[in-house]
């Protein structure tokens, strides 16, 4: 092998000791707990098939949640992610929006859940502002990275023919950066089904608050038949994500290289 590979390894290896070290990780803990883990997994075998109407009742609300977050954290997510573009707009305008972008990233879900548990009270509609804010920071950061790279072709041959900048990014920006939006969009629904699973743990509604407490209560049978539900349910996204995504985003790049060819 390469010295030079030996080499890097060796740092990450060493890098990770370091880290373990920090945070007091002992493999010698999690072999004397496996049993616990043993017996845990035991448990969750003894499922009541009697709770799944319950379940899936739950995660149609965790999939209305999921729906409006995302739906209303993209819309408010694109207009700020054209503004937040270095190709698009002065460092005036781009430099403070990435920083309140970034400081709507630094929190996740979760936290925001526990914000809006305290601002609106316990319930899906604290769930779904919390989506709807983490979607925000993520997306646009995103979307901006995607704008970012678009070929500049296109944009100085508009720009020449002395258009508005609203026409500049109506017919060449979104229907350039359009394949990336739609990929980010499929993966932050798949994010937030997942995530809104969790929430519950705050109080913020879906399916996660049947979990939790199940889990609290060491019910880990009864947690099992939300636990999978969660798990149909996030299979069958991936499914119809996978459909859309070659319908739609590897026809599109097709098509590019086509124009391009």
């Amino acid at each position: 092998m390469n010295p030079k590979n030996n080499l890097i390894i060796g740092i990450i290896v060493a890098v990770v000791i370091a880290a373990s070290i920090n945070i007091d990780a002992n493999p010698v803990n999690f072999v004397d707990g496996f049993p616990k883990l043993i017996k845990i997994a035991e448990e969750m075998t003894q499922v009541d098939p009697n709770l799944f109407h319950i379940a899936f009742s739950a995660m149609f609300e965790t999939i209305q949640m999921a729906i409006i977050g995302t739906v209303v954290g993209v819309a408010i997510a694109l207009p700020l992610s054209i503004l937040a573009a270095r190709n698009l707009n002065s460092k005036w305008v781009y430099a403070p929006l990435r920083a309140l972008l970034a400081a709507i990233r630094t929190f996740p879900s979760i936290l925001w859940a526990i914000l809006f548990v305290i601002i609106v009270g316990l319930g899906p509609f604290a769930g779904v502002l919390a989506i709807i804010m983490y979607t925000i920071g993520f997306v646009a950061k995103l979307q901006y990275e995607a704008i970012e790279a678009i070929d500049s072709d296109p944009v100085d041959a508009i720009s020449s023919i002395g258009v508005s900048k609203l026409q500049l990014i109506r017919y060449v920006v979104i229907p350039e950066s359009a394949s990336h939006l739609l990929s980010q969009i499929l993966y932050m629904f798949d994010y937030n089904v997942r995530q809104t699973s969790i929430l519950g743990l705050v109080g913020a509604g879906g399916i996660g608050y049947y979990i939790i407490n199940y889990i609290q209560f060491f019910e880990y049978g009864k947690a099992t038949v939300f636990m999978l539900v969660v798990l149909i349910v996030v299979l069958v996204i991936d499914l119809i994500s996978i459909k859309i995504r070659d319908k739609f985003i590897i026809k599109s790049q097709r098509g590019m290289e086509m124009k391009i060819k």
